[in-house]
């Protein structure tokens, strides 16, 4: 699947309208968990950076996908979210991307403001579970 590219500029349109055809394809690849969702990453799509997981149904990616906004279920709500109607935190979406098993996406996303509800710019700033990267300092041991 191409994605949804973003046009330049602030407003948050797909360059491709998303055809009956097109969707039917893209529907019939999704891999669904038992209560329907996948699993949805944004990342910030300069960077790379990881912003937070999400889930989407069928509905949401679809709305994604013809917006270019971030559109998610809510498993607590029971109800979709657009990223940023609240907050103002919005999601542009640059492209989406299912991977090889159908059973999640990557959002590559410009980011406005924080990504994470707690008010961090990510969802992965709290803990840190292991780090085996080398130290920065200069010093070698």
């Amino acid at each position: 699947m191409t994605g949804v590219q973003q046009e330049t500029g602030d407003d948050s349109r797909p360059t491709e309208p998303l055809d009956a055809e097109r969707w039917r394809a893209v529907e019939a690849r999704l891999r669904r968990d038992e209560h329907g969702l996948v699993a949805a990453v944004a990342q910030q799509w300069d960077t790379g950076e990881v912003l937070m997981l999400a889930w989407m149904d069928a509905e949401a990616l679809r709305r994604t996908l013809e917006t270019g906004r971030a559109t998610y279920w809510s498993r607590s709500r029971q109800e979709h979210w657009v990223k940023g109607d609240t907050s103002g935190h919005v999601q542009r979406v640059r492209s989406v991307r299912l991977d090889c098993d159908g059973d999640a996406v990557l959002l590559a996303v410009d980011q406005v403001g924080a990504a994470c509800h707690t008010g961090d710019r990510t969802c992965f700033d709290a803990d840190l579970l292991l780090d085996l990267t080398p130290a920065s300092d200069g010093d070698s041991a």
